[in-house]
Protein backbone atom coordinates (compact mmCIF):
# COMPACT_ATOMS: atom_id res chain seq x y z
CA UNK A 1 0.00 0.00 0.00
CA UNK A 2 1.74 3.44 -1.11
CA UNK A 3 1.30 6.51 0.92
CA UNK A 4 0.18 9.47 -0.34
CA UNK A 5 1.44 12.76 0.64
CA UNK A 6 -1.58 15.29 2.21
CA UNK A 7 -1.39 18.44 4.13
CA UNK A 8 -2.94 18.29 7.56
CA UNK A 9 -5.81 20.38 6.27
CA UNK A 10 -6.40 18.44 3.28
CA UNK A 11 -6.44 15.59 5.73
CA UNK A 12 -9.11 17.32 8.34
CA UNK A 13 -11.00 17.54 4.93
CA UNK A 14 -11.67 13.88 4.37
CA UNK A 15 -12.01 12.99 7.86
CA UNK A 16 -14.93 15.67 8.15
CA UNK A 17 -16.42 14.05 4.66
CA UNK A 18 -16.49 10.71 5.95
CA UNK A 19 -17.78 11.78 9.21
CA UNK A 20 -20.59 13.38 7.52
CA UNK A 21 -21.53 10.56 5.35
CA UNK A 22 -21.17 8.22 8.10
CA UNK A 23 -23.20 10.09 10.91
CA UNK A 24 -26.15 12.07 8.28
CA UNK A 25 -26.20 10.68 5.07
CA UNK A 26 -26.25 7.27 5.86
CA UNK A 27 -28.89 7.38 8.43
CA UNK A 28 -31.29 9.43 6.12
CA UNK A 29 -30.79 7.00 2.91
CA UNK A 30 -31.40 4.13 5.26
CA UNK A 31 -34.81 5.71 6.29
CA UNK A 32 -35.85 6.93 2.43
CA UNK A 33 -35.09 3.48 1.36
CA UNK A 34 -37.74 2.52 4.06
CA UNK A 35 -40.03 4.90 3.47
CA UNK A 36 -40.00 3.63 -0.43
CA UNK A 37 -40.73 -0.02 0.43
CA UNK A 38 -43.90 0.78 2.44
CA UNK A 39 -45.04 2.36 -0.86
CA UNK A 40 -45.60 -0.91 -2.21
CA UNK A 41 -44.15 -2.53 -5.34
CA UNK A 42 -40.23 -2.51 -5.62
CA UNK A 43 -39.97 -3.15 -9.13
CA UNK A 44 -41.76 -0.21 -10.22
CA UNK A 45 -40.91 2.33 -7.37
CA UNK A 46 -38.83 5.18 -8.74
CA UNK A 47 -38.40 6.28 -5.10
CA UNK A 48 -37.07 3.65 -3.80
CA UNK A 49 -34.40 2.58 -7.03
CA UNK A 50 -33.52 6.39 -6.73
CA UNK A 51 -32.48 6.06 -2.97
CA UNK A 52 -30.59 2.59 -3.68
CA UNK A 53 -28.55 4.32 -6.17
CA UNK A 54 -27.80 7.08 -3.70
CA UNK A 55 -26.70 4.54 -1.23
CA UNK A 56 -24.44 2.67 -3.18
CA UNK A 57 -22.43 6.28 -3.99
CA UNK A 58 -22.34 6.84 -0.51
CA UNK A 59 -20.99 3.40 0.50
CA UNK A 60 -18.80 3.92 -2.44
CA UNK A 61 -17.34 7.20 -1.27
CA UNK A 62 -17.37 5.88 2.29
CA UNK A 63 -14.94 3.34 0.98
CA UNK A 64 -12.66 5.65 -1.03
CA UNK A 65 -12.41 7.84 1.60
CA UNK A 66 -11.25 4.89 4.32
CA UNK A 67 -8.93 4.23 1.47
CA UNK A 68 -7.78 7.55 0.98
CA UNK A 69 -7.39 7.84 4.71
CA UNK A 70 -5.72 4.73 5.47
CA UNK A 71 -2.52 5.62 3.07
CA UNK A 72 -2.29 9.14 4.04
CA UNK A 73 0.53 10.23 5.06
CA UNK A 74 0.07 13.81 6.77
CA UNK A 75 3.07 16.64 5.97
CA UNK A 76 3.01 20.26 7.71
CA UNK A 77 4.12 22.87 5.52
CA UNK A 78 4.60 25.10 8.22
CA UNK A 79 7.54 22.64 9.83
CA UNK A 80 9.29 22.44 6.54
CA UNK A 81 11.24 25.19 5.26
CA UNK A 82 14.40 25.49 2.75
CA UNK A 83 14.61 27.91 -0.58
CA UNK A 84 13.68 24.78 -2.65
CA UNK A 85 10.53 24.28 -3.73
CA UNK A 86 9.02 20.65 -2.33
CA UNK A 87 5.54 19.51 -1.02
CA UNK A 88 3.97 21.85 0.91
CA UNK A 89 5.51 25.26 -0.69
CA UNK A 90 3.47 28.23 -1.38
CA UNK A 91 5.10 29.16 -4.62
CA UNK A 92 4.50 32.65 -6.08
CA UNK A 93 5.08 32.89 -10.19
CA UNK A 94 4.99 34.80 -13.13
CA UNK A 95 3.71 33.58 -16.10
CA UNK A 96 6.95 34.56 -18.73
CA UNK A 97 4.95 35.89 -21.70
CA UNK A 98 1.90 37.36 -20.00
CA UNK A 99 3.47 38.97 -16.76
CA UNK A 100 0.86 37.69 -14.55
CA UNK A 101 1.53 36.57 -11.14
CA UNK A 102 -0.02 33.65 -9.33
CA UNK A 103 0.18 31.82 -6.30
CA UNK A 104 0.16 28.01 -6.13
CA UNK A 105 0.69 25.52 -3.07
CA UNK A 106 1.82 21.73 -4.20
CA UNK A 107 -0.34 19.60 -1.90
CA UNK A 108 -1.93 15.90 -2.39
CA UNK A 109 -3.38 14.64 -5.26
CA UNK A 110 -6.55 14.23 -3.10
CA UNK A 111 -6.78 17.78 -2.67
CA UNK A 112 -6.07 19.78 -5.71
CA UNK A 113 -8.08 22.53 -6.41
CA UNK A 114 -6.75 24.54 -9.09
CA UNK A 115 -9.50 27.38 -9.08
CA UNK A 116 -8.04 27.76 -5.33
CA UNK A 117 -4.85 28.11 -5.96
CA UNK A 118 -3.92 24.14 -4.80
CA UNK A 119 -1.50 22.28 -7.37
CA UNK A 120 -1.50 18.35 -7.07
CA UNK A 121 1.83 17.10 -6.31
CA UNK A 122 1.68 15.24 -9.95
CA UNK A 123 0.49 18.24 -12.12
CA UNK A 124 3.22 18.68 -14.36
CA UNK A 125 3.79 22.31 -13.47
CA UNK A 126 4.37 21.46 -9.67
CA UNK A 127 6.49 18.65 -11.49
CA UNK A 128 8.73 20.98 -12.84
CA UNK A 129 8.96 23.29 -10.31
CA UNK A 130 10.27 20.64 -7.42
CA UNK A 131 13.52 21.29 -6.82
CA UNK A 132 14.21 24.77 -7.90
CA UNK A 133 14.69 28.06 -5.90
CA UNK A 134 13.88 31.97 -6.48
CA UNK A 135 14.71 33.35 -10.25
CA UNK A 136 14.66 30.08 -11.67
CA UNK A 137 12.37 29.22 -14.59
CA UNK A 138 10.54 26.55 -15.30
CA UNK A 139 8.99 25.05 -18.93
CA UNK A 140 5.51 23.39 -18.87
CA UNK A 141 3.89 21.82 -21.84
CA UNK A 142 -0.12 22.49 -21.38
CA UNK A 143 -2.99 21.64 -23.56
CA UNK A 144 -2.71 24.96 -25.12
CA UNK A 145 1.57 24.76 -25.86
CA UNK A 146 4.52 25.41 -23.76
CA UNK A 147 3.93 28.06 -20.81
CA UNK A 148 7.15 29.41 -18.93
CA UNK A 149 6.95 30.63 -15.43
CA UNK A 150 9.93 32.32 -12.89
CA UNK A 151 9.67 31.43 -9.80
CA UNK A 152 9.41 34.82 -7.71
CA UNK A 153 9.16 33.28 -3.67
CA UNK A 154 8.80 30.47 -2.13
CA UNK A 155 7.32 29.45 1.63
CA UNK A 156 5.86 27.59 3.64
CA UNK A 157 3.20 28.38 5.44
Amino acid sequence: MDKMPITANGYRQLEAELKKLKSNDRPEIIEAIAAAREHGDLSENAEYHSARERQSFIEGRIAELEDRIARAEIIEPSKLGGDTVKFGATIHVIDEDTDEQLVYQIVGEYEADIDKGMLSLSAPLSRAMIGKSIGDSVEVTTPKGSKAYEILDISYK
